[in-house]
């Protein structure tokens, strides 16, 4: 993939570098030929793949899903709509299970959050050079050198994409305290627990050790959402990367490990969801 015929170290680089555009100090305005170029590029560079086919694929869930909606009727229901409703009721009976609060918001978001990191997990499950080498050839097309030509098609092994996924439901989980329990008793839930004492002069000594353990608490919530997310298919795509390098011997590796990835890829989008519900529901939860 680096070149005619790339070390094992190169074929692995390539695989896991994303095509990143962005402002670099002597090219301007461009896409990175290389891992050390995208990093010049700073901070507010772009993945282009990670955020195409995150946009993508959100688009396909929400095509399907209204596509259902439109069909949906009160007769024999097609195989579409049953999966719809079926895959509705499910993220719905988990809310009403987790959640304790009263928002409209809250099963629309976990439906979305599911399905849409389960579409982008899946992309683990297209074998590792057929898009690469798809891109590869298109970028040949417009006189780009194919070694220089990078493509990740999984969003969720970028930890942009999970971070800022779990950055999303932290502005949220804000959200909903400061509206459950007012912008004064969100500070106090920071302040005065978990350590409380009746004695306001032990209390004010404790509001600095209550502070600093209520908010690494509040901060490993998304740190660890996006993770925990990360690192599962992370891992995931990397073992199909050095599957891939095992020439024929890849073909009984690959039909095992991957049906063992679909548990692990529904598993990670189920427990992203979950996890968002609980941390929005103990939002709006009083502490005592």
């Amino acid at each position: 993939m680096a070149g005619n015929n790339p070390t094992t170290t190169e074929y692995i680089q390539h695989h896991l570098q994303n095509l990143t555009f962005g402002l670099h100090p002597e090219r301007g305005w461009s896409i990175a030929h290389s891992a050390d170029e995208a990093a010049e590029m700073g901070f507010w560079a772009i993945h282009l793949d990670t955020m195409g086919w995150s946009i993508a694929l959100g688009v396909l869930f929400l095509w399907v899903f209204r596509k259902a909606a439109k069909a949906a009727t009160t007769g024999v229901p097609t195989g579409l709509q049953n999966f719809v409703e079926m895959m509705v009721e499910f993220v719905d009976n988990s809310v009403k299970e987790t959640f304790h609060g009263k928002s409209k918001l809250i099963a629309p978001l976990s439906l979305t959050i599911f399905c849409w990191i389960f579409l982008m997990n899946l992309m683990d499950l297209v074998p590792v050079d057929v898009l690469p080498m798809l891109a590869q050839k298109i970028g040949a097309m417009f006189g780009a050198d194919p070694s220089h030509v990078y493509f990740k098609v999984v969003p969720t092994t970028d930890v942009n994409a999970t971070l800022g996924m779990s950055l999303s439901v932290f502005a949220l989980i804000i959200f909903y305290a400061i509206r459950s329990k007012g912008f004064s008793g969100f500070i106090a839930e920071l302040t005065l627990h978990p350590f409380s004492t009746p004695n306001k002069f032990a209390q004010a000594l404790l509001i600095p050790v209550n502070f600093l353990l209520e908010t690494v608490t509040l901060l490993a919530r998304p740190i660890s959402l996006a993770l925990r997310l990360f690192g599962n298919l992370y891992a995931g795509e990397l073992i199909f990367i050095l599957i891939a390098l095992l020439g024929l011997w890849q073909l009984p590796l690959h039909f095992p490990w991957a049906v063992f990835h679909i548990l692990i890829i529904v598993l990670q989008a189920f427990i992203f969801m979950m996890l968002t519900i609980v941390y929005l529901s103990m939002a709006t939860e009083e502490q005592h």
